[in-house]
């Protein structure tokens, strides 16, 4: 577990408010070395990006086990480390998660709050932190510091009222912070005013989405977050410019 250990303490070290990492998203081996040869010193697997690679659906329609499949592809083509957006963790339980992420090489991971195989509800603000706190626990009990990235789908989503969804964001990911989480991802586009709101209050280094083809890294830095990553975007990207491409022969 050495080398797991020093790639999650490297990959932590690399979220800097003011300062983000840039963490490409990726989803097989091809797209990991092409990352890693532009200069990326981290990846993150994307669940949207690996599900197509796949032909499955979004929202854990592919299994835990043909997610780790991939990781195992990318962990063995690239040294850097990786973290796996594992969506709401597959029905499955912490320490499952946790034993199946280090075994196939992986030191980071994102969790959200939507249950997909529960007709999509939002997990309770305590019942998130609290499957945040099993992640923490079954990581640290292997002796490796796995970066956890506590993510909620309330923008997203636009649970509840929006006069106070602000509010409840920042309670519900600071219960997540409090149960373990290094990472906390208010996953959505957000005005300036919000994100420096929420990088602000929030007690742990905040994930922003990036539009690899619009978003501004000074930008997102300005606005003091530490972390951004694509979701699906950079794959929707490639996708247009393969479609230009293959345009001209038909």
């Amino acid at each position: 577990m050495t080398t797991l250990e020093s790639k999650a303490k490297e990959l932590l070290a690399l979220h800097r408010p003011g300062d983000p990492v840039v963490l490409p998203t990726v989803w097989d081996a091809w797209s990991a070395n092409l990352a890693v040869a532009a200069g990326f010193s981290a990846l993150t697997l994307g669940s949207h990006p690996v599900a197509d690679s796949v032909g499955r659906s979004d929202n854990e329609g592919m299994t835990f086990t043909e997610l780790l499949t991939r990781v195992r592809q990318i962990t063995g083509a690239v040294d850097v480390p990786i973290s796996v957006d594992i969506e709401a963790g597959y029905g499955l339980e912490p320490a499952q998660l946790i034993e199946g992420l280090l075994d196939a090489g992986a030191v980071g991971l994102n969790i959200e709050d939507t249950v997909h195989s529960e007709n999509g509800r939002l997990r309770g603000d305590q019942e998130h932190a609290d499957f945040v706190h099993g992640l923490r626990e079954f990581a640290d009990a292997a002796g490796v510091h796995v970066v956890v990235n506590a993510r909620t789908d309330l923008f997203l989503k636009q649970v509840g009222d929006e006069s106070d969804r602000m509010d409840r964001a920042i309670a519900r990911l600071t219960l997540a912070a409090a149960a373990g989480a290094d990472v906390l991802y208010p996953v959505g586009r957000h005005s300036d005013a919000d994100m420096r709101r929420l990088t602000s209050e929030l007690p742990r280094p905040v994930n922003a989405i990036g539009l690899p083809d619009k978003s501004d890294r000074a930008e997102l830095a300005a606005q003091g977050v530490a972390r951004i990553s694509f979701g699906p975007y950079l794959q929707f990207a490639l996708a247009a410019e393969a479609n230009r491409l293959l345009e001209r022969w038909k």
